[in-house]
């Protein structure tokens, strides 16, 4: 098998939103990161990309390729990201909260996370500029907990959301929080998208499913030289063949809880973006 990594940023800034700072990378480490990147030589492929390789069998180009993705949108993405990876000709795929976001059809859900957010109408740009968009969800919960009515309606709705206001298609999905399970991925497939990324923090492969792609999470202090191993296929181990017994039991429980405490969808209060 081909081992490829699939990096997960959320914020590029110096002084980011403080929910998200354990996560935000500022602007010259992401530019060491890409740098990275670049002075492999490595292709960078949207996620559509790599599954358009790994069905083609092109083990050559994953075996030459990185993935640079993005969670929940926001408005540093358009400002500070993008035109670092367009300096150095490098694509993404950014995966959009729709109910996070300023300007859509209702008020976003969340006064406090709307103004670090993008616009809708700014998708628009994005994918003209080569972005590779795709669907977070609509409000950003623990789909895990959720019952099968809701988690329709959130992978559904945020995908409708971002096809209509960038004029391009959604091809794949992205877990809030990371967390998923046979139920949720079953549902995202039937959803009729083509992959869907997790996290893992793992290396993905050519064997991996590609409804639970594993990603490696960039933290606020992930240092090029960490980044440098993961584009190596050295820092990392590869995805796992399975769920474990321990996420099993966990997922269990965390379901049960959120049943319990008539919660579902949150995990000791929402938000708490991973």
């Amino acid at each position: 098998m081909a081992l490829v990594p699939i990096l997960i940023y959320h914020s590029i800034s110096r002084a980011p939103m403080p929910l998200i700072a354990d996560f935000a990378v500022d602007e010259a480490t992401f530019a060491a990161h890409l740098d990275a990147v670049a002075q492999r030589g490595l292709r960078c492929l949207t996620v559509s990309g790599l599954l358009d390789a790994v069905d083609a069998g092109d083990e050559a180009l994953v075996e030459r390729a990185a993935l640079i993705t993005f969670d929940d949108g926001f408005a540093d993405f358009r400002a500070a990201a993008l035109p670092a990876l367009r300096e150095r000709g490098l694509a993404s795929t950014l995966y959009v909260a729709t109910g996070l976001l300023r300007g859509g059809p209702q008020p976003p859900v969340h006064d406090g996370i709307a103004p670090y957010m993008l616009e809708l109408a700014e998708l628009r740009e994005l994918a003209g500029a080569g972005v590779e968009l795709g669907a977070h969800s609509h409000t950003h919960p623990h789909m895990d907990t959720l019952g099968t009515r809701r988690a329709r309606y959130e992978i559904e709705r945020s995908r409708a959301l971002v096809e209509d206001a960038a004029g391009a298609p959604v091809a794949t999905f992205a877990y809030p929080h990371g967390y998923s399970g046979p139920r949720i991925r079953r549902l995202v497939r039937e959803a009729g998208y083509r992959g869907a990324c997790g996290v893992k923090n793992a290396l993905s492969s050519t064997t991996d499913d590609r409804f639970a792609l594993a990603r490696l999470l960039v933290r606020a202090d992930t240092t090029a030289q960490e980044v440098g191993r993961w584009l190596d296929r050295t820092g990392a181990p590869p995805p796992p063949r399975r769920d474990s017994a321990r996420t099993i039991g966990w997922r269990a429980y965390r379901r049960a809880r959120a049943v319990v405490r008539r919660r579902p969808g949150s995990d000791e209060g929402w938000p708490s973006v991973r």
